[in-house]
């Protein structure tokens, strides 16, 4: 086996990556993982704008992105760039549909449309935090108690603090079974034609393209064309939008009144910042960095658009670390400036200051909130020993054991770990317990089935959420389940993973089960590594090793070494090739001939990874080589042809592979994992893609018999240990390594860990009370 740790040949590619930031400086000119609103892909803050000043239509995204590789979000803006110009034309693909986690917040965010509201009613400048009310200030008030330890972060919301008695009981009987529904794909939001209309007259007036009319109905509402001509800036809601393009639009608007530090633009400058965040997986961030990256936008006084921000509502304030007392005289105020006639001398412990969007603050106090009251509510169970004695394996005991006394459990391993969960959930389920595992995709489920012996024990996240998988919910409105142990934990943002525990009830236990070592979420949030961190539950680390030479090799990745491995049956495979071409060629030849005729494993039955979606070597330029190669066709279907490999992107963060079928006036018709999905056809361009070749965070979740994991010369800036870890460990029988990086290999897995995120979560779970919870 040729050696991995860099000794194979290869040269730089022809594509230029770009320059990338740290996480905190998301605002600035940093990389994104997006590409548009359909798949949580988002436009590179380091295009270049439009010469025009006027914004640009962007392409739907790929599908089930992260942050975590700034490189593959590099691919993507390049991608983006070039599609806006080809399709500028077009109408825009519809807004996309809030996923199943974000539609069960929507009545929290009602708290958006109040604050705007207020935005016309503002005549001076308010001291900061008077400017809210209702229900806008009672959550800054409770978010800064809950950052000065005077209450906890239930206090002021509706519902009481969670204890066991607040909360519905768990159903003491079993509940009727709901029959699963074929999971389907959403419907795009509608907007009406004088809606569409009145906005591509504002559009036109300000020079932006027509193109943008039906996003921008969909991101501002039936009001759009109202709220663009009094407030241009508000086109930044926009995906795809860019400040200097919503400056161009504003300027053809109002002329000589607007300028750099006109308030609606400082605080759309705020919004989009920390939407931006969101994007790499932020939750907050910190007022250093925003202020900062309002300087480089020539805000004058950045200080005051913070302000001005936090008191319209835009941003809320958070405080982490010591904060002192209110008549501390050396009080910080909400923005973190010190009290001039305060004493300097006072010692204390820095603060660090955030800012975050609503939307994310309350998420994750209600996360937290949930979580305490799982492990708060829970009742230890005697009657698991005899399960735990007849355990397949050690660590699986020891995690049955684990859950009979606990409410709330973090069970972490690898592939081969998956098996203790499965013995969990069997286990259970013959004490009589409603007990079911949850997965991030339908590959997962099947698997997850077949290692319990039960196709009624495994369903996907959203298929539970929505409904359409599962027991269904009690009359109280919880899941019917005694035990829900949730697998592929680390693919769970903060919003889904707030919808899913408010979904339980009293009594009932959760287990978040994942591999700590791959590519976290495409949403906001690391909810498994907060909680993990935070040790505010009981933690079970599986002992089962990986087998294999695979197993091996990604073992050794995971703990930052990247060894040689004896693979006697060619299980692992390097193809050194020279250059973005070769990568292609060699790819395409891998794929249609040399692994099914190695190892019996057919091309529809390999997956190839690579870095991300543009350049010379990434997904498209892939998908193009491959479907002429396997699968020829004039595209008829809007580019698809019957058996084409496609990637469905139903919302933000999942990936869902699929074969077209066929197409008719309903739509696109595709088998996805066996489930009938019809993709109305105009949601087609947005939300499908050619799926021969994947991004790893898009497989993170899923395996095939085989993979092939391309790295091009130009792929070394998107390298790090998580990505590495994530795409090796996506072939179960073969793996098939096209290696062009050198040296970049080794080092990104010795020394490039996974992209830091900032997040509320864990300090909020060491905060609130865990009595129950051991360390």
């Amino acid at each position: 086996m040729t050696a991995l740790p860099g000794e194979t040949p290869g040269t730089v590619g022809t594509d230029t990556p770009q320059d990338t930031v740290s996480p905190p400086e998301a605002g600035a000119e940093g990389p994104e993982h997006t590409e548009a609103p359909d798949a949580s892909d988002a436009p590179d803050a380091s295009d270049a704008p439009d010469p025009s000043g006027a914004p640009e239509a962007t392409e739907a995204s790929e599908g089930g992105e992260s942050s975590d590789t700034p490189a593959d979000a590099d691919d993507d803006a390049k991608g983006d760039a070039e599609d806006a110009e080809a399709e500028a034309g077009a109408d825009a693909a519809p807004a996309a549909e809030l996923s199943e986690a974000q539609a069960e917040l929507a009545a929290q965010r009602e708290l958006r449309e109040r604050i705007e509201k207020r935005k016309a009613e503002k005549a001076a400048p308010i001291a900061a935090g008077t400017g809210l009310s209702g229900t806008a200030a009672d959550l800054l008030a409770a978010v800064r108690a809950v950052e000065s330890g005077e209450k906890s972060g239930t206090a002021f919301f509706d519902r009481p603090a969670a204890t066991p008695a607040s909360r519905r009981p768990a159903p003491a009987a079993a509940q009727p079974t709901r029959t699963p529904a074929p999971e389907a794909a959403p419907t795009a939001r509608t907007a009406t034609p004088e809606a569409l209309d009145a906005v591509r007259a504002v559009l036109t007036e300000g020079g932006a393209p027509e193109a943008l009319a039906r996003p921008a109905v969909g991101a501002l509402g039936e009001q759009a064309a109202e709220l663009l001509r009094t407030d241009p800036w508000r086109l930044l809601a926009v995906a795809g939008v860019r400040p200097e393009q919503a400056d161009g639009f504003a300027r053809a608007l109002l002329g000589a009144d607007c300028g750099p530090d006109d308030g609606r633009r400082t605080a759309a400058l705020v919004g989009w910042l920390l939407e931006r965040a969101a994007l790499q997986g932020h939750t907050a961030l910190d007022a250093d960095a925003v202020r900062t990256a309002l300087a480089e936008r020539a805000v004058g006084d950045p200080d005051a658009a913070v302000r001005d921000a936090v008191e319209e509502g835009v941003a809320l304030v958070f405080q982490e670390g010591d904060e002192p007392s209110a008549d501390d005289p050396g009080a910080a105020d909400s923005d973190g400036e010190a009290d001039e006639a305060g004493d300097a001398d006072v010692a204390r412990e820095p603060v660090q200051v955030l800012l975050g969007l609503d939307r994310y603050a309350l998420a994750e106090e209600s996360l937290a909130d949930g979580l305490a009251r799982l492990v708060n509510a829970c009742e230890k169970a005697a009657d698991w020993a005899e399960a735990a004695a007849s355990a397949p394996s050690p660590s699986a005991a020891e995690l049955i054991r684990t859950t009979a006394a606990a409410g709330l459990v973090a069970h972490s391993g690898g592939e081969a770990a998956r098996a203790e969960p499965a013995a969990l959930i069997a286990a259970a389920r013959g004490l009589g317990l409603r007990a079911l595992g949850a997965t991030h995709s339908e590959d997962g489920r099947r698997r997850l089935a077949a290692a319990t012996g039960d196709p009624d024990t495994a369903v996907t996240l959203s298929g539970l959420l929505s409904g359409a998988q599962g027991p269904g919910r009690d009359e109280d409105g919880a899941l019917a389940l005694d035990l829900l142990v949730v697998l592929d934990a680390p693919q769970l943002d903060v919003e889904g993973a707030a919808v899913l525990v408010e979904a339980l009830a009293d009594g009932a236990r959760l287990v978040l089960s994942g591999d700590p070592g791959v590519l976290g979420s495409a949403g906001a949030g690391r909810v498994f590594a907060d909680v993990l961190a935070s040790h505010s539950c009981p933690q079970v680390v599986s002992r089962t090793p990986d087998p294999g030479p695979i197993g091996e090799l990604v073992s050794g990745i995971g703990i930052g070494e990247l060894n040689q491995v004896d693979a006697p049956g060619k299980e692992v495979v390097i193809v050194p090739v020279r250059d973005a071409g070769e990568a292609v060629h060699r790819t395409v030849q891998l794929v249609a001939d040399s692994v099914p005729r190695a190892f019996g494993i057919p091309a529809e039955e390999t997956q190839v990874i690579t870095v991300g979606h543009g350049g010379a070597a990434g997904t498209r330029a892939l998908n193009e080589a491959l479907k002429q190669r396997l699968n020829p066709g004039p595209g008829r279907f809007g580019g698809f042809d019957p058996g084409d490999r496609v990637v469905h992107v139903p919302a933000p963060g999942r990936a869902v592979p699929g074969v077209v079928l066929s197409a008719d006036a309903e739509g696109l018709r595709l088998d996805c994992g066996g489930v009938p999905v019809v993709v109305p056809q105009e949601r087609v361009e947005s939300s499908v893609r050619h799926g021969w070749a994947l991004s790893a965070h898009q497989a993170a979740g899923m395996r095939w018999p085989a993979a092939v994991v391309v790295l091009p010369g130009d792929a070394a800036q998107g390298l790090s240990r998580p990505w590495v870890y994530t795409a090796f460990g996506r072939g179960e029988r073969h793996l098939s390594v096209v290696h062009g990086v050198d040296q970049a290999l080794p080092h990104a897995v010795a020394q490039v860990p996974a992209q830091e995120r900032t997040t509320r979560l864990r300090p909020l779970l060491e905060a609130l009370p865990t009595p129950d919870a051991a360390s």
